[in-house]
């Protein structure tokens, strides 16, 4: 999981300009063009031109590698709150982790479920429909993930807390896996690779911050101080960044800091001081 999340920070690190802004935005916008057009088109025609379709996609109806993704999961007014929801998530998602992170995660949770949809038809010679269903959902638990603390208004009344949703979505979630027939059941488990692949790091840092609060470390800035001027002996650098990997020998005209919020003492260039996941002990 690290290394692939290291790998990801790395490519977008190099190639500043991949991603596409405010995909979600798009993602929504077609979301809405799409339900309008399915509440005229009472036949559902469209629908099921959209639609993921391994037979079809195989005779070149190759669109609905793309569109599966754009077809609302919602109907009537739980739709327009659904698509309210699927932007806000997703923009402040992007914004933390950058365009090009983000639009490779959404991306490797379509490739994901096309493999799986793929997968299904040749084992049982079934054109199962999969849809965007799990990519938002695992897309609400990173957002859960992310900001565990932070309070929403559920049916715009309760006030409840991101964490408390995460959790009840994972009972619905394995309740799911449970109850659906196999192979069925394994779609929802793509949603979570996609999730464990990006946010299993942060996962596990919210465990460990749970653990400090128990067990607070000390950090001892002499010997700490005395430990990175013997390992800086042994390297060719000053500075390195923890997420992309640039060194100061590298990239001499880039700039790197110490970030206050990490446990310990860790460097960051100026792309991912403010954009990093913060150590913990």
């Amino acid at each position: 999981m690290k290394k692939f999340s290291n790998a990801v920070d790395r490519f977008c690190a190099l190639h500043p300009r991949f991603g596409i802004p405010n995909l979600m935005l798009y993602v929504v916008i077609a979301n809405v063009i799409i339900w309008l057009f399915g509440l005229m088109d009472r036949s559902g025609a469209l629908i099921n031109a959209l639609s993921f379709d391994p037979a079809q996609i195989l005779r070149g109806q190759v669109w609905r590698l793309l569109t599966f993704a754009l077809i609302p999961n919602s109907t009537g007014f739980l739709a327009l709150i659904a698509f309210y929801f699927y932007y806000f998530i997703g923009s402040t998602i992007e914004r933390e982790w950058g365009s090009g992170r983000f639009t490779v995660y959404f991306i490797t949770g379509m490739l994901f479920t096309v493999i799986y949809g793929f997968i299904l038809y040749f084992i049982t010679g079934v054109s199962y429909a999969v849809t965007a269903e799990y990519i938002y959902l695992s897309m609400f638990f990173t957002f859960a993930t992310l900001y565990p603390d932070m309070q929403v208004l559920l049916f715009f009344i309760i006030p409840i807390k991101m964490k408390w949703l995460g959790l009840v979505d994972a009972a619905l979630f394995l309740y799911s896996v449970i109850t659906t027939p196999f192979p069925f059941n394994l779609l929802p488990v793509v949603a979570v690779l996609n999730y464990l692949l990006f946010c299993g790091e942060w996962l596990l840092d919210l465990l460990r911050r749970g653990k400090a609060r128990r067990s607070p470390n000390v950090i001892r800035f002499r010997s700490e101080v005395r430990r990175m001027e013997r390992e800086q002996k042994n390297r060719p650098y000053t500075r390195r960044c923890e997420v992309c990997g640039r060194t100061d020998t590298d990239w001499p005209d880039l700039e790197f800091r110490y970030c206050s919020r990490c446990a310990g003492y860790h460097c960051f260039c100026m792309d991912h001081i403010n954009n990093h996941r913060h150590f913990t002990q």
